[in-house]
């Protein structure tokens, strides 16, 4: 008997070796953070689209600054006014100046991408891991909650949320954030799934490691490649989400402008004054095609079956 004990003393000291080597490969894996900047720098495509990210932050930021006009002065003189160096995209139905305008909205339309898909990333994230790890009962209520959100059209759901709650901004947060959870825990989920029968979460589980450290030091950093793509391809959503509500009446409100506001706003002209629902319109396509391509170049860096 007390040879069956030592041999078992024995084995439980060996898997909590094998755990320590495990911790401290996985740290310095994250401790070579340089490696990833370099080959995040080696994709031209990701590096120039977060360039452009960062000018449109920076001009959003700093607009007051960067804008050559007063979003809200209106120039009854220079109605629909062409493009000029006076004016650089022309002025829209009211004389105000294009170009002064997307600078503001870009505080707008950029909030409303960041802000919701944080909210619902992270309400997916956590939901998704519970109904992974946890699987039995738990699995069951959270995936059916988001068998029922995606069972209704997103932008239908928010229209729902938007009607019931009122045109404002914190509403469109709220409205943009419960309608996106769903597709994030589900790929969590399905990530979790596959990870817990790793060898080492079971390393981990046999040694006495709680579930909360396994999944926030073992599952969820092997989920990170996927919901960086995910946030990243979720921010021009939740901007296009927003510039469909505008349509509608019920997105970002005047004196606030967001692009989505200044398309409907110019769509009326779009034949005789095109530049004042063009140049908004670029502005989103711009800012969409670099999310994408910006977490695509991440996607190959952090994601290890991407690695050479």
């Amino acid at each position: 008997m007390k040879e069956k004990i030592i041999v078992e003393n024995k084995n439980v000291e060996e898997l909590r070796k094998e755990y320590e080597n495990i911790d401290a490969e996985i740290a310095e894996a994250d401790s070579n953070l340089d490696k990833v900047k370099s080959m995040i720098k080696n994709n031209k495509l990701a590096t120039f689209s977060l360039v452009i990210i960062l000018i449109f932050c920076f001009c959003a930021i700093f607009a007051p600054f960067v804008a050559p006009h007063d979003p809200t002065l209106q120039d009854y003189d220079n109605v629909r006014a062409a493009p000029s160096i006076s004016h650089l995209l022309g002025t829209d139905e009211l004389g105000r100046d294009v170009f002064s305008r997307i600078i503001y909205g870009a505080r707008i339309s950029l909030v409303i991408g960041l802000v919701p898909t944080s909210i619902s990333m992270f309400i997916g994230t956590v939901l998704g891991l519970l109904a992974g790890f946890l699987g039995k009962k738990v699995d069951f209520i959270i995936m059916r909650l988001a068998d029922i959100m995606l069972a209704f059209p997103s932008l239908l759901l928010a229209m729902v949320v938007m009607y019931t709650l009122g045109a404002s901004l914190i509403n469109i947060f709220i409205a943009l954030s419960v309608v996106s959870w769903a597709g994030t825990a589900r790929v969590v989920r399905s990530q979790t799934l596959s990870l817990k029968e790793k060898d080492f979460v079971e390393a981990a589980k046999s040694i006495g490691v709680k579930k909360s450290v396994i999944m926030r030091r073992h599952i969820l950093p092997n989920c990170l490649p996927s919901l960086i793509v995910l946030f990243t391809m979720n921010i021009p959503g939740s901007i296009l989400s927003e510039a469909s509500l505008s349509f509608l009446g019920i997105g970002a409100q005047p004196p606030l402008t967001s692009w989505g506001l200044m398309v409907v706003n110019g769509k009326q002209w779009l034949f005789s004054e095109p530049w004042i629902a063009i140049a908004p319109g670029l502005a989103i396509l711009i800012v969409v095609l670099a999310f994408n391509f910006l977490g695509d170049g991440i996607r190959d860096a952090i994601d290890p079956y991407m690695k050479e």
